[in-house]
């Protein structure tokens, strides 16, 4: 449900803004107000996981995503893109929530299996992010009925996910996950779990080469793949795509970040977390160069929206796992609270970029900006993987 009530409103949203503004640049600004908003509730998130368990860290993320798909179609309703924005920011609340959840699945998890865990939470949101941006079109034309006025209707549509997600989460999600496994292997006493603090996380990630790695993994590839994907609906409407043919390339992005995760989980598992990591910003790169160079081909476009896709995917799901089996349980939410921060500041900053770029030069450079970017991230990990030896992969 998480997935429906974000993919409704990013299929659409950098559209929305560029009618609204009549600016491609500002239109940038609809991925970073969502990416930006998943970043400053993730240390809320976290900090409320931390003291009362998972249920209470995933309430307070859909709480506030479901107030900002209201603000949005208040946004709209008055033309307001500066207002629609402002809500954008609170419906990254959902992302945030989607992004945390996946770690619920790794607090339980054995030794050796927390790709694979976290992995089906991942997996768990492909029907309903790969559905979501083709029932924007739909959610517009039952909007327009009930008297919304037009684009109104997905935010609309969005919120009533996101109600149903935070009933998902109050009455489903028993026993915590986190509460359980706190209680199973309890805390040192010297650092009470609940008093865990955002100065302990930076200490955690300063000290543990292997989770730095992972955080910076999870980072770039984030940043790759938001910053070619919020431009991507602008371009195909600059090439004169209807809002259908869009839909379609979103929906086979979203696809491929969720439809495999499970295998990549497996593959973190079995074959090793820098290896998966590897692989996926070799897609990224791939992913990159291909969109950039497509011009009006459309199909081009789509293959490498769908190996951006995949290329997340492997960085999300095997950094994700490296990061929460290098951190003690009762560090976690912590931990995690600050690389879902560092991930989506890093998104925020790459879609404020991509509309510069895009706005200033073209989406062909966009490709080739990423493309170099993942390159030389690639070739660090690669190296201090190699200095680290065999045991951190």
């Amino acid at each position: 449900m998480g997935g429906v009530g974000v993919a409704v409103g990013l299929a659409l949203s950098s559209v929305v803004v560029f009618k609204l503004s009549g600016s491609a640049f500002i239109s940038g600004f609809a991925g970073t107000a969502t990416v930006l908003g998943a970043a400053l509730l993730a240390l809320p998130i976290a900090k409320a996981a931390g003291k009362k368990g998972r249920r209470a860290g995933l309430s307070l993320a859909y709480i506030a995503a479901l107030t900002g798909c209201v603000i949005s179609v208040a946004g709209i309703t008055i033309a307001s893109w500066p207002l629609l924005l402002a809500g954008l920011v609170l419906v990254g609340g959902g992302s945030a929530g989607n992004y945390a959840a996946r770690y619920s699945a790794t607090d339980l998890s054995p030794d050796g299996h927390a790709a694979r865990h976290l992995s089906l939470v991942v997996w768990a949101a492909t029907v309903g992010s790969v559905a979501g941006p083709n029932l924007a079109e739909p959610a517009d034309a039952i909007g327009r009925k009930l008297g919304l006025v037009g684009t109104a209707g997905p935010f609309a549509f969005a919120a009533l996910a996101f109600a149903l997600a935070l009933l998902v989460v109050v009455a489903g999600l028993r026993p915590d996950p986190l509460v359980l496994a706190r209680s199973l292997k309890p805390s040192d006493g010297q650092h009470p779990a609940g008093n865990r603090t955002i100065r302990d996380a930076w200490q955690i990630l300063r000290t543990t080469p292997t989770a730095r790695r992972a955080l910076i993994a999870i980072a770039v590839s984030h940043t790759a793949m938001v910053s070619v994907m919020s431009m991507t609906p602008v371009h195909l409407t600059h090439e004169g795509a209807a809002i259908s043919v869009i839909g379609i390339v979103i929906s086979l992005h979203i696809a491929g970040m969720f439809v495999l995760s499970p295998v990549v989980g497996w593959l973190a598992d079995k074959a090793g977390k820098v290896p998966v990591l590897l692989a996926g910003m070799v897609l990224l790169l791939a992913a990159g160069l291909l969109a950039g160079t497509a011009g009006h081909a459309v199909w081009q476009i789509t293959v490498g929206l769908t190996l951006l896709g995949i290329g997340w995917s492997c960085g999300l799901v095997a950094g994700s796992a490296m990061l929460s089996e290098s951190v003690a349980i009762e560090r976690r939410p912590a931990v995690q609270g600050v690389s879902d921060l560092l991930m989506n500041v890093c998104g925020a900053t790459g879609t404020v970029l991509a509309g510069a770029i895009v706005g200033g030069v073209s989406y062909l450079a966009l490709g080739l900006s990423v493309g170099a970017m993942v390159a030389a991230a690639a070739l660090w990990l690669a190296l201090t993987a190699l200095r680290s030896g065999p045991a951190t992969a």
